[in-house]
């Protein structure tokens, strides 16, 4: 049994993927359908992204392959879009091009997928011996994988120009954190082994598999993600300019690309505003700094006398129990995340103050490890000892190398089903569009 299929009868399983099929995709409709007017739903709003109707007919595309044609072994519903749909046979940029499905006939074809896989889910058998079925995996995959469209189709609606159309949550304030005992600005992580990665989860993808112990010597890591407070510093310290705080690449991208702030900042006088999300109000100072890419969080770290973690350094401050030994599957513990532990699946469309959620700090007492942002490690993305492609290489072996940089931990837009602490993203270093920012470590010998 799986560490989230445990004590679950089938049935209880099936339920579960049901509940989970159902809320994914009212959150779809949400961002799309009953957001945008169907001019907008066919509108690229950035090269960078593709238009979010395309998003929408891929989601059902992909599910009707891997539910429909895989799982339940069901004759194809519109084979002649596999290609259309193929994230890999057209770029982003490319995809305003084609013939696209209206948006009615997105909805239409998505919802007739989703019919056939409820009643398909009925009758399967989640045989242990099929290790797509296997305690619902390639269900919970599918579901992950509209989750992970969804924070994509955020991401559009960010780069979208244009009023308002998504309104703020209601969720109210965050779990705040206790003035009268604020946390220390680091924390050191003993050197020791940790085992990094799982094994038996049944929600964990290829990537995240399979489980291995690493050693890990000394270091220090913050307790909250960097500030924009704390950024504005470096930019108020010449930071952009100073060639020797960034890499050869990153100094070629500064250079090229005339960036000079963050992604949707402007100065106005001796104030600095944000757009988000068609909104533009001032910079919340103590808010996690988001939409920076790798190298401008490379370049802060190395401004502070810092550096960024590695991926196993952060993941051992998450999830590492030194008491038990153990590794949770969350940095609180193995239960899940609630509006107490972390800011997840667009409860606010924010990230929330630094050293916010005390309730969710890990066993080392570092905070807002999981939401609120992404944060960039000094990791390429690569596979642990004994990767085995599952089920599809094109999910994340094609992308090993030293092209992509590993994040960690999710962002306010990121659902709670795709937030364990063993979930890796990746993406380009100049990648500036998504919710990532970045905490910094150092050796524990450094001075």
């Amino acid at each position: 049994m799986s560490e989230t299929a445990a004590g679950r009868t089938p049935d209880q399983i099936k339920a579960r993927i049901a509940a989970e099929l159902t809320g994914g995709r009212d959150r779809t409709l949400g961002l799309t359908l009953a957001a945008l007017d169907d001019d907008e739903l066919l509108a690229q709003h950035s090269p960078l992204m593709s238009p979010l109707v395309w998003d929408l007919a891929h989601i059902g595309n992909y599910e009707e392959q891997w539910l429909m044609r895989a799982a339940a072994g069901m004759a194809a519903l519109r084979p002649e879009i596999d290609r259309l749909y193929d994230a890999f046979e057209h770029p982003r940029a490319t995809r305003i091009t084609l013939p696209l499905l209206r948006p009615g006939e997105a909805r239409d074809y998505i919802a007739d997928v989703r019919t056939r896989v409820l009643d398909a889910l009925d009758a399967l058998e989640l045989r242990p011996d099929r290790p797509l079925l296997a305690e619902g995996f390639v269900f919970n995959m599918v579901i992950q994988h509209e989750h992970q469209h969804d924070e994509t189709m955020l991401a559009t609606h960010q780069l979208r120009r244009g009023a308002p159309v998504l309104a703020e949550a209601s969720q109210g304030a965050p779990a705040p954190a206790d003035p009268g005992r604020p946390p220390p600005a680091e924390v050191l992580v003993a050197a020791g082994p940790f085992t990094m990665g799982t094994s038996g989860d049944s929600w964990a993808l290829d990537n995240e598999r399979p489980a291995h112990t690493v050693h890990v010597p000394a270091f220090w890591i913050d307790t909250v993600p960097v500030t924009n407070r704390r950024y504005l510093e470096f930019m108020a310290d010449g930071g952009y300019e100073r060639e020797r705080l960034w890499t050869a690449a990153g100094w070629r991208w500064r250079g090229s690309s005339g960036k000079r702030s963050p992604a949707f900042w402007t100065a106005d006088g001796d104030r600095w505003l944000r757009r988000r999300l068609g909104r533009v109000e001032p910079l919340p100072l103590d808010e996690p700094v988001q939409h920076v890419c790798w190298y401008e969080a490379d370049a802060f770290a190395r401004w502070a006398g810092r550096r960024l973690p590695t991926e196993a350094e952060w993941e051992k401050a998450a999830r590492h129990d030194p008491a038990s030994g153990r590794s949770r599957r969350y940095p609180w513990g193995d239960e899940e995340p609630d509006a107490h532990r972390a800011n997840l699946g667009q409860r606010r469309l924010r990230p929330a103050p630094a050293g916010s959620y005390p309730d969710g700090a890990s066993a080392y007492g570092v905070r807002q490890l999981v939401g609120d942002v992404w944060e960039w490690t000094s990791t390429d993305f690569t596979g642990y000892p004994g990767f085995k492609v599952f089920p599809y290489r094109d999910y994340s072996e094609v992308f090993f190398g030293t092209d992509y940089k590993v994040l960690r931990g999710g962002s306010w837009a990121t659902h709670p089903s795709v937030a364990r602490a063993s979930f890796r993203n990746w993406d380009y270093p100049v990648r500036r569009q998504i919710f990532a920012g970045f905490r910094c470590a150092r050796d524990a010998e450094a001075r």
